[in-house]
C-alpha cells in the first residue's frame, strides 16, 4: 500500500463521514423540514477524501450541486452544512442557499452553485488571482460528466491552459448527467480525459472507486500544477448509488438497471478500503465499528443543533446580497 497508515486510516474516517452524514440527510429528508433540492454522493465518497489528505488550507476548491462530499473534504463546517440545509440562520450562508450553495472560505472551500459548469470560470479566476498575486497553493475545480457538454468548460479549460495557471480540473464520471447516461450524450470511443488533453491540459484517468489508484493519480496531478507546470484535468470513474436529486433509489424508471445499480454497488468504495485496510493489519473491525459510532454521535449531533437553530430574522432578508468590502 503506497499510503501510510495514518494516511489510509485518515482516508477512511473521512469517506465515513461524508456517508454517514448523507445517510443521515436521505433519513431525514422525508420530514420536509429540508426545504431545498439535495443532491447525494453516496457511493462517490472515495475521490473527496482521498484529496482532503492532499489538498492544504492554502488550496482553494469549488463544487457542484452535489457538493456535500467535497465541502466537507475540505474541512467544511458540519453544523453550518447541516444547518444550510435545514435554511437556519446558523448555516454556512445564512439559511438563504440550502444543499447546493455551501461555502466556508476559512477551510478554503469558496462556494458551489446549482448551476452546471457555473464554478469552472470562479475556479479558473481563483487560479488566476494566486498567479498573478504569487499566492501559494492551487484551485481545485470539481466537475461532473456533464460539465464538459456546457460551453463555460472549454472556455475555462482554454485559458487555464494558455496562461498555465494553478488550476486542477477534478471530474467524477458517474456515467450520467441527470437521467441521461454518457454513451447517449457522447460519441462512441471518446474518452473525457483525452478530449481536456486536446485543450492543452496536462491530464490522468483512473478509479475513482479505488482509494490507492485515486489518491496515486491525484498527488500526481496535484504536484504537477503545484510545481508551475500549467492546469491538469483527471478523470475519476465512479457511480451515484441513490437518485439524481433526492434521498431515494431510481432505478425502476428507465434510465437504468438494477442489474447495473447492482454491478457498482458491489464496488463500494468504502466496504473495499475497509477489507484492505483489515487485511494488512492496519486497522481492526473493532477500530472500523468505534470510527462509525464518534461519527454517527457527531453527526446526529450536527442534525440536533440544525434542528433547534432558529431561522433567519426577516428583517436580515436584504442582508448578504453584495459582497462586503474588504481591506
Amino acid at each position: 500500500m503506497s499510503l501510510s497508515s495514518t494516511q489510509a486510516k485518515r482516508i477512511y474516517s473521512m469517506m465515513q463521514f461524508i456517508r454517514k452524514t448523507e445517510e443521515a440527510i436521505a433519513d431525514n429528508y422525508s420530514s420536509g423540514q429540508m426545504r431545498c433540492p439535495t443532491h447525494l454522493s453516496i457511493g462517490q465518497e472515495c475521490v473527496p477524501a482521498v484529496l482532503s489528505e492532499i489538498l492544504t488550507v492554502n488550496d482553494l476548491a469549488v463544487s457542484t450541486h452535489r457538493a456535500h462530499a467535497h465541502y466537507l473534504a475540505k474541512g467544511g463546517s458540519l453544523d453550518a452544512m447541516v444547518a444550510e440545509i435545514y435554511g437556519k440562520a446558523t448555516g454556512c450562508s445564512g439559511g438563504r442557499g440550502g444543499s447546493m450553495h455551501l461555502i466556508d472560505e476559512s477551510v478554503g472551500f469558496m462556494g458551489s452553485t446549482a448551476i452546471v459548469g457555473n464554478t469552472i470560470p470562479i475556479g479558473v479566476g481563483l487560479g488566476l488571482a494566486k498567479k498573478i498575486k504569487s499566492e501559494s497553493g492551487i484551485a481545485v475545480v470539481f466537475l461532473g460528466d456533464g460539465a464538459i457538454e456546457e460551453g463555460v468548460f472549454y472556455e475555462s479549460a482554454n485559458f487555464a491552459a494558455l496562461k498555465k495557471l494553478p488550476v486542477l480540473f477534478v471530474c467524477e464520471n458517474n456515467l450520467y448527467s441527470v437521467y441521461s447516461s454518457l454513451k447517449d450524450r457522447q460519441p462512441a470511443g471518446r474518452k473525457i480525459h483525452e478530449l481536456a488533453a486536446s485543450i492543452g491540459l496536462w491530464t490522468k484517468q483512473g478509479n475513482g472507486n479505488s482509494v490507492e489508484e485515486a489518491y496515486d493519480v491525484c498527488l500526481e496531478a496535484y504536484k504537477h500544477v503545484l510545481s508551475g507546470l500549467g492546469a491538469a484535468f483527471i478523470e475519476l470513474d465512479t457511480y451515484r448509488w441513490r437518485e439524481h436529486c433526492g434521498p431515494n433509489y431510481d432505478n425502476d424508471i428507465g434510465y437504468r438497471s438494477v442489474a447495473e445499480y447492482e454491478q457498482h454497488r458491489a464496488n463500494d468504495p468504502i466496504a473495499t478500503f475497509e477489507t484492505q485496510l483489515i487485511e494488512n493489519k492496519i486497522i481492526s473491525q473493532v477500530d472500523c465499528s468505534d470510527v462509525v459510532d464518534e461519527i454517527n454521535h457527531k453527526v446526529a449531533q450536527a442534525f440536533e443543533k440544525a434542528k433547534a437553530a432558529p431561522f433567519p430574522d426577516e428583517r436580515s432578508s436584504y442582508q448578504h446580497v453584495y459582497a462586503q468590502e474588504s481591506v
